[in-house]
């Protein structure tokens, strides 16, 4: 977590021109006396005006503070966070810090930059890398050696045709398809009964290269078919020829 419990954060990055911009602000900003940290999602060396700048190119601080734009100005308090600004405008940055000369001769406004914690993809590794994740299905270890692919096949989980490894990234990934959490469970899996939750669906979504956006349909055909009425039971039951019941 961040390492300023009160005072002001300020998350930033060098590849974006208005972080570039308010270098002189953060200046300023060092030079009143407020604490302040500044993390950099990109470069530990910037913003060059500061010193003491922490490193976040790991994206961990940027990941769990939930930054979407750069700049972002947060205010701490008690180790919580109790306000914060993104982009610039420069009256609302006078404002949130009492410096009524902050950013004199800078331009009164300037969109920011996206995060880099957010760009495609990136979030749902995060939560992997930074321990997000609460999935109840067991994890099957791969060694380096082994090729994933072939790795499903030997344990049975494709009927001969290709399979999609069900990585944990994939999975959060397929999960964003629905707003149905994945504990929930959607009925009992014949013949032995057993739970199956929407985690389950979405692993096997994966598996079967489903796109998020098909998981409603897939989780509506099966919480169907899992329907007492539906009868599934009989589907698994074994069936007896005529000649075995004349006998």
């Amino acid at each position: 977590m961040p390492e300023i419990s009160d005072g002001l954060i300020i998350v930033a990055k060098r590849y974006c021109p208005t972080c570039v911009l308010l270098e002189p602000v953060y200046r300023e900003l060092a030079q009143s006396g407020v604490a302040l940290a500044v993390y950099s999602q990109d470069d530990p060396s910037f913003p060059t005006t500061i010193a003491g700048v922490i490193d976040d190119t790991a994206l961990e601080i940027s990941y769990r503070l939930d930054i979407e734009t750069v700049p972002t100005l947060i205010r701490m308090s008690g180790g919580e966070e109790i306000a914060r600004i993104v982009a610039w405008e420069r009256q609302e940055w006078r404002d949130f810090t009492g410096i009524g000369t902050l950013g004199d001769g800078l331009p009164g406004y300037q969109p920011g930059c996206g995060s880099l914690n957010v760009q495609p993809g990136m979030a749902e590794s995060l939560a992997v890398r930074f321990g997000a994740t609460n999935f109840a299905a067991r994890p099957i270890e791969i060694t380096p050696l082994e090729d994933d692919i072939e790795a499903c096949f030997e344990r049975g989980w494709s009927d001969g045709l290709p399979v999609v490894p069900p990585t944990e990234v994939r999975v959060l990934r397929m999960l964003v398809g629905t707003t149905r959490p994945a504990g929930e469970v959607i009925g009992a899996i014949p013949p032995n009964l057993a739970p199956c939750t929407v985690e389950k669906v979405t692993v096997n979504a994966v598996i079967a290269g489903c796109k998020p956006e098909y998981l409603p349909v897939v989780l509506a055909a099966i919480e169907t078919a899992l329907d007492p009425d539906f009868c599934m039971h009989a589907c698994y039951a074994p069936r007896i020829s005529p000649a075995r019941w004349s006998s």
